[in-house]
């Protein structure tokens, strides 16, 4: 059996949903049909036709209650109008497309709280045409990678993950696989690439796809120590390096998101590790295409509210007394490392990448 066959039989990680509530504007979508296909073949016995397009039965009596409820519901929705029109995304990309809202795992330090209201529920857009319908219309513009000189080989680019993980609810979609594909076939050009970090592994249907190299799949990874401790629900740090390498051999260009950056315990050891396990993993790929994006820790006053509440024994550290605070030009307070801690990692982080995986590019830190 070769990895792709292994993958695809038996990824380790594989979020399934509990429930599924379709509202009743997404469910003369084309798509949804593809979504409902997919659930009852995953197993999923609980699918209810919403009369309305109102989401129900997802508070409980406590706040831990419904974070669990919520956590293992797919909502079907339909994308509003302010969310089909792409949004600039730097450093990332030069576009953000939203394939959906929300994300399975359980992240102790998870970028989405605080960002998005009421119960963590994730709500996958079942008008996936006119979410899609933004690649075509930006296409040729940006200021991120279309038309520069560092990265404009890369085309115009649209963010896929910005508010979720899409392989980790691609089992049950299927729209991480529709999207690859219609760009892959050259729908919206040629000059287009999708992207979108993951910590799941289940790409085996991924690998069949004629993506033409137009899609980046950035695995995001972290320390051993991080990863086994704040990053619950997801697949752990070998399989997702496994998969990279699957990826990588199939011509897609892959990437390291390597995030968020914690100075805890032997850092250097742990990264240093983490950076040898994956030149060991694309060793012997011809001619891999690799980034690197590196991402330090950091929250808000609102993310650490919402996530105490969420996970009120977690060992995350959130001391704003130890931190530097930054405000955005819009007035928004975010608590980052001192410049001290900042400069230290970085440094570190700029020679090792270099050293232990020449072949990478680094696109930003921050």
């Amino acid at each position: 059996m070769d990895i792709a066959d292994s993958l695809v039989s038996a990824p380790t990680r594989a979020w399934i949903p509990k429930h599924v509530q379709i509202t009743r504007a997404a469910q003369d979508q084309p798509h949804t049909a593809e979504i409902i296909r997919r659930c009852e073949a995953a197993g999923v016995d609980d699918i209810l036709l919403l009369p309305g397009d109102r989401l129900t039965g997802l508070r409980g009596d406590s706040e831990r209650e419904t974070y669990a409820r919520a956590k293992s519901t797919l909502a079907v929705v339909v994308a509003p109008p302010s969310a089909l029109k792409p949004q600039p995304i730097p450093p990332s990309a030069d576009w953000r497309i939203d394939l959906a809202r929300g994300c399975p795992a359980h992240c102790q330090y998870c970028y989405l709280a605080g960002s998005l209201t009421g119960p963590p529920v994730t709500r996958v857009y079942a008008n996936l045409d006119q979410v899609l319908a933004g690649v075509g219309t930006h296409a040729g513009r940006g200021t991120v990678t279309s038309g520069t000189v560092e990265r404009g080989h890369e085309g115009t680019t649209f963010e896929m993950s910005c508010y979720t993980d899409p392989l980790g609810i691609e089992r049950v979609t299927g729209s991480l696989a529709a999207a690859i594909a219609r760009v892959g076939s050259g729908e919206f050009g040629d000059d287009v690439q999708l992207r979108f970090t993951t910590k799941f592994d289940d790409v085996g249907e991924l690998l069949t796809l004629d993506h033409r190299g137009r899609t980046r799949v950035r695995f995001s990874v972290n320390s051993t120590e991080v990863a086994h401790r704040f990053e619950g629900g997801t697949a752990r740090m070998p399989a997702r390096l496994t998969a990279m390498g699957a990826m990588a051999r199939a011509g897609y260009p892959v990437g390291l998101t390597i995030a968020p950056i914690m100075p805890i315990g032997d850092w250097r050891a742990g990264y240093g590790a983490l950076l040898d396990d994956v030149a060991a993993t694309l060793a012997g790929v011809g001619d891999v295409d690799l980034t690197a994006e590196i991402i330090t820790h950091r929250f808000t006053p609102a993310s650490k509210e919402v996530l105490l509440g969420w996970y009120p024994n977690t060992r995350l550290e959130m001391d704003e007394e130890s931190r530097t605070e930054k405000r955005s030009k819009f007035g928004g307070v975010k608590f980052v490392y001192p410049k001290a801690t900042m400069t230290e990692m970085r440094t570190w982080f700029t020679t090792e990448l270099e050293r232990r995986l020449p072949g990478a590019r680094l696109l930003y830190w921050t």
